[in-house]
């Protein structure tokens, strides 16, 4: 596969997960905004934020480490060998279970029975949907490193609509099953996960599509553990990248969730604001996880297939490191400019936003700051997503390694900064511990894409200079939003609401013609890499 393929492909699974991520995240903001009527910010603090943290825990531990390094190298590889690797993912999982299964059942302190029933079923239920998922893990990885761009759209869509449609009737008839609603749910969502992929490989393998694609695995058994002819039934280096990268995730998971392990294991908010916070907090991620996580996880796919992991630049073919650079530096430059305008814009919309999401219940209290605080965030958070995203594929094995205990230090601190924090500020201390670990490791990833570069032609980083006429739309735009704030909202009924609106309206079209005809660099790569596709498709 060319260079330009698999540019093109993973602009098409970038734009994909995009679509994916925005139907998940408006999904979970619906259903969340329903739920909130019928079941307590206890109960939702406890499914959110403690149940939830089982589930992602497992899940990451398992199989991230595996899905970094079996994607590494495209599809050069031996896939029998792959497969074989990628299965131990499931024994992996069952030991991450039982561990913390254990520290969720006997070492954290337990909700009020009275309040919030069933919560030792609702632990192993949890713990069982994510040893579901992961037998689906060597067909995601084979997609994916495939690009079957659109199975995962269809996938995770499936599982999502069934997990609510099942969340909005069982709350609306039984409410008083409390956890078990949220365990079924969540069983039946990594259920259609593994289903569909199954269906989807019966009919593909042996096929004449896969015959002309030369698809490595021709029948169902091929997916199962088993030996390899003349070589060893693992690939070890992969298994020493995993093993890295291992290491790596323990780490990166801490920073991911570190608020949620602060809340869960110091006991610094109760259960009900721990669900006010993880709502704000959903709120406020919002955009950032249905488009930067995506084009993070599209382009590292990319860059690993481009570039070879551990090489200096002058080592690599110059052509394909060109095209990497240019992607990167529109990439960076993409992110910034949407995080620049979420954060001027979310901060002056956030007490409106929460009003008309929750009403008192949110707009009160903390919730407007913590998520004024968050859209500020979400500016780090994009510029870390890329410039991350690239290192991850571009390091060497050693590199990963050394990288680990820098990873270590800023898991350290943060959770050390955390707590304090949260002691001082409330829960804003969570956000703006976030900030400063976020801050760090854009320095450190900068650094090496400076160093990467550093003996080339080329200047990706460059992309972190926006037009002088953008900032100052955004300047003039923060000023005038803040005012119609002071004016306009959100005492004074829905006329003043809508001039408020209005206001903002105004003032990001401004943002985005100037954006438009400044940034013209940006606006090709945008219209040629990740909405051709959708003209193409259309027409």
């Amino acid at each position: 596969m060319s260079t330009q393929d698999v540019l093109k492909n993973a602009s098409t699974l970038a734009s994909y997960n995009v679509l994916l991520q925005v139907m998940f995240r408006v999904l979970t903001f619906l259903l969340n905004a329903f739920t909130l009527r019928f079941v307590s910010k206890e109960l939702i603090g406890v499914v959110n934020v403690r149940l939830t943290l089982l589930y992602s825990t497992l899940v990451f531990l398992s199989r991230e480490a595996f899905r970094r390094a079996c994607l590494s190298g495209g599809t050069d590889h031996n896939w029998r060998q792959v497969i074989n690797l990628l299965w131990l993912t499931l024994p992996l999982g069952v030991l991450w279970a039982s561990l913390l299964v254990c520290v969720w059942l006997w070492l954290l302190e337990a909700p009020d029975p009275q309040t919030i029933p069933h919560y030792g079923p609702a632990v192993g239920l949890f713990a069982l949907s994510a040893l579901q998922e992961l037998l689906a893990e060597p067909l995601w990885v084979l997609a994916q490193a495939h690009m079957f761009v659109r199975l995962k759209v269809v996938a995770e869509s499936l599982a999502m609509v069934a997990k609510c449609v099942l969340t909005v009737v069982l709350v609306v008839s039984v409410p008083q099953w409390g956890l078990y609603i949220f365990s079924a749910a969540q069983l039946v969502y990594t259920g259609f996960l593994v289903l569909v992929y199954v269906v989807y490989f019966l009919h593909f393998l042996g096929s004449e599509e896969a015959n002309r694609k030369l698809f490595p695995l021709q029948r169902m058994a091929d997916l199962l553990p088993s030996r390899v002819e003349g070589k060893p039934v693992i690939d070890w280096m992969l298994a020493r990248l995993t093993w890295s990268f291992f290491k790596q995730s323990f780490l990166k998971q801490i920073l991911t969730e570190g608020e949620r392990y602060v809340m869960t294991f110091l006991n610094v908010l109760n259960f009900g604001e721990q669900g006010v916070y993880d709502i704000v907090n959903n709120l406020g991620s919002m955009v950032a996880r249905f488009i930067f996580l995506p084009i993070e996880d599209s382009f590292y796919v990319f860059f690993a297939q481009v570039l070879t992991r551990g090489q200096r630049v002058r080592q690599q073919k110059q052509e394909e490191v060109a095209i990497a650079a240019e992607v990167l530096e529109c990439l960076l430059k993409l992110v910034l400019v949407i995080g620049l305008i979420i954060a001027v814009f979310g901060y002056a919309y956030s007490h409106l936003a929460l009003d008309l999401y929750g009403g008192p219940l949110l707009s009160s209290g903390a919730g407007p700051s913590l998520l004024q605080c968050y859209s500020c965030y979400v500016l780090l958070l994009a510029v870390n997503g890329v410039s991350e995203c690239f290192v991850f594929a571009s390091m060497s094995k050693e590199e990963v390694d050394r990288y680990n205990l820098v990873m270590l230090a800023l898991s350290v601190s943060f959770l050390l900064l955390s707590y304090m924090l949260t002691w001082w500020a409330g829960a804003v201390g969570f956000i703006l511990a976030n900030c400063l670990n976020m801050g760090l490791r854009i320095s450190h990833s900068l650094l090496y894409i400076h160093r990467y570069f550093l003996s080339s032609q080329w200047t990706p980083l460059h992309g972190l200079r926006p037009s002088p006429l953008v900032l100052l739309a955004l300047g003039l735009s923060a000023v005038l939003t803040s005012l119609s704030e002071g004016l306009f909202c959100c005492d004074g009924g829905w006329f003043l609401r809508l001039a408020h609106i209005a206001v903002g309206a105004g003032c990001l079209l401004g943002v985005m013609v100037t954006v438009f005809l400044t940034e013209t660099k940006l606006v090709q790569f945008v219209q040629t890499q990740m909405l051709s596709r959708y003209g193409k498709k259309h027409t």
